[in-house]
């Protein structure tokens, strides 16, 4: 120790100065780190939190079924083309009619969806190419989503009038009626 404190005396205790001092500025600096690692993780949480209701409310868009281009439709020779050649040119139809001779139908839409609400259409393409007897093509229309109109679907039931009777009273119960023939005269 008396070395130390003849030689280099200054250096030794400036030395220890600096160790002390700079060990205080580390710990600061650790307390600083940890406060900044703090404030990263509040603030990208913060940001994330303001984020999903945003993304949330972003309109997804979705497309069903097909309708040719029309690039293909001008192919289509009305009084020539026949339903195979319709098949070669613009494909499959979404629908086709339920009589000869009628029509098919591509239907395209798109739909928009926000959020948790129902989904929209905001676009609708129908093509009909209508045929006659033979299978020509007798015409070629196009529609819009403008076009069209909501019909209400009425939604029928035929109820039953055999409430309560098994198949066998019912086969059973009609051994003793009468049919309409047996009150038919028979004609001379």
């Amino acid at each position: 120790m008396v070395s130390v404190l003849v030689g280099q005396a200054r250096h030794d205790v400036i030395g220890i100065v600096a160790f002390v001092s700079e060990g205080k500025h580390a710990e600061r600096r650790e307390g600083s780190v940890r406060l900044m690692r703090r404030f990263t993780k509040a603030a990208m949480g913060l940001a994330l939190a303001a984020a999903l209701p945003i993304a949330g409310c972003s309109p997804i868009y979705s497309n069903h079924g097909y309708v040719p281009r029309e690039e293909d439709l001008k192919k289509i020779e009305v009084g020539r083309s026949t339903t195979e050649d319709v098949t070669l040119i613009a494909g499959k139809p979404t629908a086709i009619g339920v009589l000869a001779g009628s029509s098919w139908y591509y239907v395209g839409s798109r739909f928009r969806q926000v959020g948790i609400h129902a989904p929209k259409e905001i676009e609708r393409q129908v093509v009909a190419v209508s045929f006659d007897d033979k299978g020509t093509v007798k015409n070629v229309e196009k529609f819009g989503l403008q076009d069209g109109r909501v019909i209400v679907i009425s939604r029928r039931v035929t109820e039953s009038n055999v409430k309560g009777i098994g198949f066998l009273r019912q086969l059973l119960g009609n051994l003793g009626n009468p049919s309409a023939a047996q009150f038919l005269k028979p004609q001379p």
